[in-house]
C-alpha cells in the first residue's frame, strides 16, 4: 500500500492526524466536529488511514469517559494512533552508545530501548553491529528506519557533514548501508531536532520555543508553529560552540573556548576537578557536591556562560519560551533556578514581559516518530514521498 494524498485530501489527512495527537484517543464524530469537516469526509479519511494501518479502533471505556457520544461510521469505537503494532523503526546513534527499538505510532514509554549496544570506532564496524542488531528484532519490516543524529546533518541527502564528538560520520552517507539492512526508507535527523519535535508531541498546545540540550554536547532547535525552524545551509542551532571569553579548553571541532567544553558532561566534570582535585570525578560526586555546597564561584561561571547563549539565541529569534534537557536538569534543582534566573536577566523579553523557563525529560522516541509521520506517513511537500506499507 502507497499514501500519496492529493493536495487536499494530504491537508485533510494532516489535520486528522495531528488532532488525533492532541486529543489521543476520539471518535470519528468528535474529530469531525474539532476540525469543522463534514462526518462523511472525516469518515472517509478516518477509514483510509485505518485500512493503512495508520489507526486502529479500541472501544477504551477510559477513553470515552463514560458519556454518550455522536457517533458516525461504526458505534462504541473509538479511534487512536497504532499502538499495537511497531510500524518504525528508531535509531539513536550516540557518542558512546547506540540505541534500537521498534516504535509504534503513539510512543507511550521513553526509557526503554529493546537493543543497546557501544558505538563503534568506524562506520563499517557500526554497521556490522547493526546487522547482528537486527538478527535479534523479531519485526523485520518496517515503514521506516528514523535515526537520531548528533553534529550537522544534510537531513535530505542522508548525510552527516561534520560531527566533532563521532568523527567517522563526517562525510558518511549513513541512508544508503542502512538500507541494506532494513529495506525501508531511512531518514536521518539531527538529535536537537529530534528532542524539540517530542517536547512539541507531548505538549502541543504550547507556543514556540527553543530547546536546548546538554549531554555530551551542546545543541538547540527553534520550533516554530509546530514546524522545526529550517533552512537550506544544515547548520543551525549550534550553541555548543559559541566561544566563551578566557576560556582556553580545545574542543572536538578544532577550536579553542567553545561553550561546550564547559556546560557538557565532561566540561564540568573537568570544572570539578579543577576545584577539587582531591574528590572523585563522577558525576554522581558532582551532583552530591552541589547538594551540599550549592552554587559555587566555579559552576556559577559556567552557569552564566550558557545563560549568556541561550539568552543571545532568545534575542535573536524573539521567542519567550526556552525548553531546557538533558544533564543539567539530572544535577540539583538550585543548578536550574540559577540558570533560569541568568537566561532571564539577559533576555530582552524579560523587559517587557514573561519569559518561560522550563525543564523536560528528552521524548527522542515521541521525536522520532512525528519525524517518521511527517516525511513518510502524510509529507508535506509537492512530491511527497512514499511509503510502502507492510501492515
Amino acid at each position: 500500500m502507497v499514501i500519496i494524498p492529493s493536495k487536499m485530501g494530504r491537508h485533510n489527512k494532516r489535520a486528522l492526524l495531528d488532532r488525533l495527537l492532541r486529543l489521543g484517543t476520539a471518535s470519528r464524530a468528535e474529530l469531525a466536529k474539532s476540525l469543522g469537516l463534514s462526518q462523511p469526509t472525516t469518515g472517509k479519511i478516518a477509514d483510509e488511514l485505518l485500512e493503512l494501518g495508520v489507526f486502529e479502533e479500541t472501544d477504551d471505556e477510559a477513553a470515552n469517559g463514560g458519556s454518550e457520544h455522536a457517533r458516525m461510521g461504526r458505534p462504541g469505537r473509538m479511534l487512536r494512533l497504532t499502538q499495537s503494532k511497531s510500524r518504525f523503526l528508531g535509531i539513536q546513534l550516540g557518542i558512546g552508545e547506540t540505541c534500537l527499538s521498534p516504535l509504534p505510532l503513539s510512543v507511550t514509554e521513553e526509557d526503554q530501548w529493546q537493543i543497546i549496544l557501544s558505538t563503534p570506532g568506524s562506520a563499517k564496524d557500526w554497521l556490522r553491529a547493526l546487522r547482528e542488531a537486527a538478527d535479534e528484532i523479531s519485526q523485520k519490516s518496517f515503514w521506516g528506519i528514523l535515526v537520531s543524529v548528533p553534529g550537522l546533518v544534510d537531513e535530505r541527502k542522508g548525510k552527516v557533514l561534520y560531527s566533532p564528538n563521532l568523527r567517522w560520520t563526517a562525510g558518511s552517507a549513513l541512508s544508503e548501508p542502512i538500507q541494506e539492512v532494513w529495506n525501508a526508507p531511512v531518514i536521518l535527523i539531527q538529535e536537537e531536532r529530534i528532542l524539540a519535535l517530542g517536547h512539541h508531541s507531548a505538549h502541543r498546545e504550547g507556543e514556540d520555543f527553543l530547546l536546548v540540550d546538554f549531554g555530551e554536547g551542546v545543541g538547540s532547535a527553534v520550533l516554530v508553529f509546530g514546524k522545526l525552524y529550517a533552512h537550506p545551509l544544515p547548520i543551525s542551532g549550534e550553541l555548543g560552540h559559541t566561544p566563551v571569553p578566557e576560556n582556553r579548553r580545545r574542543c572536538g571541532c578544532g577550536s579553542i573556548g567553545c561553550l561546550e567544553t564547559l556546560a557538557s558532561i565532561r566540561g564540568l566534570l573537568e570544572s570539578f576537578g579543577e576545584a577539587y582535585p582531591k574528590c572523585r570525578k563522577t558525576w554522581d560526586a558532582l551532583s552530591s557536591h552541589v547538594a551540599a555546597r550549592g552554587i559555587e564561584s566555579w559552576l556559577a561561571k559556567t552557569l552564566d556562560a550558557m545563560a549568556a547563549g541561550i539568552a543571545g539565541g532568545l534575542n535573536m529569534v524573539g521567542l519567550r519560551r526556552v525548553v531546557i534537557t538533558g544533564s543539567v536538569t539530572e544535577l540539583p534543582p538550585s543548578v536550574f533556578s540559577y540558570l533560569a534566573e541568568a537566561i532571564v536577566k539577559g533576555t530582552l523579553w524579560a523587559r517587557f514581559g514573561e519569559l518561560k523557563v522550563e525543564k523536560a525529560p528528552r521524548r527522542r522516541k515521541a521525536g522520532l516518530v512525528a519525524a517518521g509521520i511527517d516525511r513518510l506517513i502524510v509529507p508535506d511537500d509537492a512530491s511527497p514521498e512514499k511509503m510502502e506499507a507492510q501492515a
